[in-house]
């Protein structure tokens, strides 16, 4: 009698100077581990963004130990979402969970997901209830995720970040596509397959300092816009025929203004405000398109998504990017 193989679940973590997260991190991943052994195997798959501090002499002596251990440091810090994309290339499960070395987002969290993925969804992503920040930072977010769902070509989950489980197909189609600044949720949710989300409450960090800021947030924000949305461009062409027909009515008013009145003074200030108004307007939308036409530059420069300086438990034939 044959006995059926269990599903290998790749756990992929972003790393960047988490020393202080990184022990806690490990004896739940074991936990979890020992929880789903009865329904699938596990890997905890790393990418260390280039830590300055013990991060990747932690994971060392952990891979030495444990082989379920896979990690990739990268030659310097390729960005957030650029990280989490290399780490599903280098990834061997037949699903791939995301989550952050900060255990904000549960492990455990995989027993629901998993059961998602067995009954049929190729993608499913949690949901936050609630979140331990401040009122400020969390409104702010919830605006964002309000904005680039309203504008972008397809739907986003809103409340929703990049602590999620795909399937291997979302990987191999993730692999195909060119970008040099990915914002991940945003291409997962264009992908289609069969979505779904399971509502958490999202915790407290257990060390260190979070890495996103207002200025990073913002960032990241800008990134899905002009990645996912080409509302921008037609705002530009919007402003700019807008622009001309008040400049239309304008000149005929002050045309028929000065039949009626011929001894209306003529005056420079409104010539300057025009003028500058005018060098205003055409540097805000030149700066529109130069945004579109970078990330043309970037994608055809064809950058790698990162280079991998050291790895562990990861031969030298199965890197790649």
């Amino acid at each position: 009698m044959h006995q059926i193989k269990k599903p290998l679940i790749s756990i992929s973590i972003p790393v960047l100077n988490e020393e202080g997260n990184i022990a806690s991190l490990y004896g739940r991943l074991c936990s979890l581990s020992d929880l789903m052994k009865d329904r699938c195997d596990l890997e905890f798959v790393f990418s260390d963004n280039h830590s300055d501090d013990k991060t990747w002499a932690m994971l060392s002596n952990l891979a030495e130990k444990d082989n379920r251990i896979r990690a990739i440091r990268f030659s310097k810090n390729f960005g957030f979402q650029r990280s989490i994309l290399a780490n599903y290339i280098h990834t061997r499960g037949d699903a791939v969970m995301q989550i952050d070395a900060d255990l904000q987002d549960p492990p455990e969290l995989l027993e629901a997901f998993f059961d998602h993925w067995q009954r049929g969804y190729q993608v499913v992503y949690g949901i936050r209830k609630t979140r331990q920040e401040s009122f400020l930072l969390n409104s702010f977010r919830k605006f964002g995720y309000w904005v680039i769902d309203k504008i972008s070509e397809h739907p986003i989950p809103r409340d929703v970040g990049d602590f999620r489980l795909i399937d291997r197909k979302v990987i191999l189609s993730l692999a195909q596509i060119k970008t040099a600044n990915p914002y991940l949720r945003g291409t997962i949710a264009g992908l289609g397959f069969n979505q779904t989300g399971v509502p958490y409450d999202r915790d407290a960090r257990v060390a260190g300092e979070s890495k996103f800021n207002v200025t990073r947030l913002l960032r990241l924000g800008l990134t899905a816009v002009f990645n996912h949305s080409t509302v921008p461009l037609r705002a530009a062409s919007f402003l700019g025929v807008s622009i001309i027909a008040i400049s239309v009515l304008g000149a005929l008013y002050y045309v028929v203004l000065k039949m009626i009145q011929p001894d209306i003074p003529q005056g420079l200030a409104s010539i300057h405000i025009l003028v500058l108004f005018g060098i205003g307007l055409n540097s805000f939308l030149l700066g529109i398109i130069g945004e579109y036409l970078l990330r043309i530059y970037l994608v055809l420069r064809a950058e790698p998504v990162a280079i991998v300086e050291q790895s562990l438990n990861i031969k030298n034939t199965d890197l790649k990017l």
